[in-house]
């Protein structure tokens, strides 16, 4: 009775035997009426009845006795007709005892100790009509032996693929469970069911594929991490002997200083990627004008788009207020126009619009770069994911910036995704408008979680 299989197995067997008991008990109930809505037993001792009744009127003891004598061959049972007092009409024996323990008007059967009594009355009070079946023939007369095998046969037949049918995803899903657990992350329990066990599968499935997609990012993170840090390091390492032994120390100087720099952005990525998985109630929540946030990282950006020969603008805005992390949100726009003004071409400009309708705040930044595969679009948000492997470090940055404008536009419940606009980028920002309060952190901490 431990497993799910046994309790449902004899559970249904039970609940089974139970209704068919209770079947066979109203089916008496109805065969030992005695009112005028008879049930067929009930209609049949009422003819044998008015048969026994005839034949006593008509020919005496002698046509009862041949009219009795048919009856017990067919019923194989007892029964009498006896009159207004309970004497037997055909053996003169007194069966008055009978009559006692008899109501007309019940339609239960009158069980002595070792039989149950059924009786009827004639209209006229002149007759009793008594049927005795022995409490050992009782639940034979409405069921065979050999039938009641049967029953019980496919009974238990279909019980046990009724509780195999319904415990045979539960251990499918514990196996899947358990090679899960022991690492095994392709384990998946695949079922096609459209009941709650066929959800709770896909359920399953979806978390297992969710949960695989995360460490294997996280183990690509790190394999990255490792890498990105090498690389400085060691041209730190070489810088250092060379200073040592050369005597153009200011170049290598300037070497040194290059490569700590660039561990020093590396490490303040890794902090604002940090920040934005961190705990949401340690986040500063307030209003945030977007579109003057927009304009102000936009003018702050100009400096660099000026360096590279290209500018950048807002060509349209529209006054949207959002409750928020200004700082994470800042982040997010910040290194969107970044990217932008990295890959833009020397004479073109990056455009900035800020739009918004009932529901969404949308923030949309173009350029007319070369464009990013179309096969690569999707994973241009994954950390230090590089479409070519020099382009990053050529233009100087560590392939962690749009990785941190996704997780932070996320946070907030929005979406943040790309389009080639041939020529050109397209990367556009959209949050909800009322999804974020600023009291909210139990929703904050829900996304996070996400």
């Amino acid at each position: 009775m431990r497993t799910l299989f046994a309790k449902t197995l004899l559970w249904f067997l039970g609940s089974t035997v139970l209704t068919m008991a209770a079947f066979f008990f109203a089916s008496a109930l109805n065969f030992n009426s005695g009112g005028q809505r008879q049930g067929p037993f009930g209609m049949l001792v009422a003819l044998q009845f008015a048969q026994a009744r005839e034949a006593y009127e008509v020919g005496g003891k002698t046509e009862l006795a041949k009219t009795m004598e048919r009856i017990h061959s067919v019923t194989h049972g007892e029964s009498y007709l006896t009159d207004a007092n309970g004497r037997d009409l055909l053996s003169g024996e007194d069966r008055s005892d009978l009559r006692k323990h008899v109501q007309p008007s019940s339609i239960f059967p009158q069980v002595r100790r070792e039989r149950s009594v059924i009786a009827r009355q004639s209209p006229d009070d002149r007759y009793w009509y008594f049927v005795v079946v022995n409490r050992g023939n009782w639940f034979t007369s409405f069921v065979r032996p050999e039938q009641a095998m049967a029953i019980l046969v496919v009974l238990v037949f279909l019980s046990y693929f009724f509780a195999r049918h319904l415990t045979n995803p539960v251990r499918k899903l514990r196996q899947a469970v358990d090679r899960f657990g022991l690492g095994d992350l392709t384990a998946r329990v695949g079922l096609q069911r459209k009941d709650e066990l066929g959800q709770l599968a896909r359920t399953f499935d979806q978390m297992a594929d969710r949960t695989a997609t995360l460490l294997t990012a996280e183990r690509r993170l790190l394999q990255d991490i490792s890498h990105e840090l090498r690389s400085p390091l060691a041209r730190l390492s070489v810088a250092v002997e060379l200073a040592r032994s050369d005597e153009d120390l200011d170049s290598h100087l300037n070497r040194i200083q290059k490569e700590a720099d660039r561990l020093n952005s590396l490490v303040g990525e890794l902090l604002q990627v940090t920040r934005a998985e961190g705990d949401p109630s340690k986040r500063k929540m307030e209003p945030v004008p977007v579109d003057r946030l927009v304009a102000e990282v936009v003018d702050d950006c100009r400096i660099e788009a000026e360096a590279r020969g290209c500018t950048a603008q807002v060509i349209q805005t529209k006054h949207a207020t959002i409750a928020g992390d200004a700082e994470l949100l800042r982040r997010a726009v910040e290194n969107v126009v970044r990217n932008a003004i990295r890959y833009s071409p020397a004479g073109t400009t990056v455009e900035v619009t800020v739009d918004r309708n009932d529901e969404h705040v949308a923030v949309t930044v173009r350029d007319y770069g070369p464009g990013v595969p179309e096969d690569a679009i999707p994973r241009i948000f994954d950390p230090f994911y590089r479409v070519d492997t020099d382009r990053n470090r050529n233009s100087g940055g560590v392939g962690l910036g749009l990785a941190i404008a996704k997780r932070a536009v996320e946070l907030h419940k929005g979406r943040l995704w790309a389009v080639n606009a041939t020529p050109g980028l397209i990367v556009k920002m959209e949050m909800p408008v009322n999804a974020v309060t600023v009291t909210s952190g139990a929703a904050l901490s829900r996304s996070a979680a996400d």
